[in-house]
């Protein structure tokens, strides 16, 4: 399977939601929407966990990306993904590498390789 990288440099190829979705496993996303429940202190559902990833325009997209300003910034900047932004690393993304901490060295990695 190809990497695929987020706007924010999470990869979606790696993420247990999307690769559960792929395999169309509920099992395995009721699992991680328990987990994730505890885990964001916020209650989730098999259902809000689906995800084909969220740089495709079309598919389905786990609850967040609706509200997701990172990936709003980046898909009306027409971005592969925030490492080929002119304003790398913006504060949105600051905060977020605080939160997802894997994320900074993989847009790192792309944008030393642009």
């Amino acid at each position: 399977m190809k990497r695929m990288v987020a706007y924010c440099g999470l990869v979606c190829s790696e993420c247990e939601a999307r690769v559960a979705t792929q395999k169309g496993d509920m099992q395995a996303l009721t699992q991680l929407a328990e987990k994730w429940s505890v885990e964001f202190g916020s209650p989730m559902t098999a259902e809000a966990c689906l995800c084909d990833g969220c740089l495709p325009a079309t598919g389905r997209k786990i609850g967040y990306c609706s509200q997701c300003e990172i990936r709003a910034c980046a898909a009306a900047r027409k971005l592969e993904n925030c490492a080929h932004c002119a304003d790398y690393a913006c504060e949105k993304l600051q905060g977020f590498f605080k939160m997802a901490t894997k994320a900074k060295p993989v847009l790192d990695e792309i944008r030393a390789t642009i």
